[in-house]
């Protein structure tokens, strides 16, 4: 008799300790899939699909940090190609240096100022003169904000004797702002100054 008690206990034993293991399994088993379920959800938010040219084409959002010093260059390289792009035509040089303004704070403008006064734009009008630059590169320190960031480019100025090829190096501060149409990198340009300005060659045409 008491050994069929003792069978009957510890079957029961058994069957509450296989219980018991199969509860933790399914517990685990819930808990994984969950993690990979949100792993997934997670993955799949940073998926973009893009509509061009009847194409489906898959791009991937990342976080503005992660690509802070290739925008801060972008936004350098535009504001210098609509400050110092110029042709003798009133409404492009209107244009370009609007555009230029909203990529930069006040320090932009009175330099605009400057050479509006000093007569500079009614000579490249005048003269026939068109004016464009090449950004030969962009260093940007992001160590400290503002962010500190240096422009070694070439101006080429045509005239209508002679090509003028001349050095140019600014420097300045950008700082964060909203994005919009007239500033799509959410950046501005602060204390902008003019370093080097000077002359390398000129060619007689």
């Amino acid at each position: 008799m008491f050994q069929k008690m003792k069978s009957i206990q510890g079957a029961f034993a058994h069957v509450r300790l296989f219980t018991l293991v199969i509860i933790v399994l399914a517990f685990g088993l819930c808990v994984f899939t969950i993690y990979k379920s949100m792993l997934l959800a997670s993955k799949t938010q940073d998926r973009i699909y893009v509509l061009a040219n009847g194409k489906v084409i898959e791009a991937f959002a990342s976080e503005k940090k992660d690509n802070v010093v290739v925008e801060i260059r972008d936004h350098v390289k535009m504001f210098h190609f609509y400050f110092f792009t110029l042709d003798p035509d009133e409404t492009v040089i209107k244009n370009n240096i609007v555009r230029a303004l909203y990529l930069a704070d006040i320090s932009a403008k009175r330099q605009y100022e400057n050479l509006k006064e000093s007569g500079y734009y009614n000579n490249v009008i005048s003269g026939n003169i068109s004016q464009k630059i090449e950004v030969d590169s962009v260093t940007v320190n992001i160590d400290q904000y503002p962010y500190y960031f240096r422009c070694y480019a070439h101006q080429s100025i045509v005239r209508a004797t002679s090509i003028v090829t001349r050095s140019l190096t600014t420097e300045g501060y950008i700082r964060n702002i909203s994005r919009s149409d007239n500033n799509s990198h959410g950046f501005l340009i602060e204390r902008w100054a003019t370093l080097e300005n000077k002359d390398l060659n000129t060619v007689t045409r």
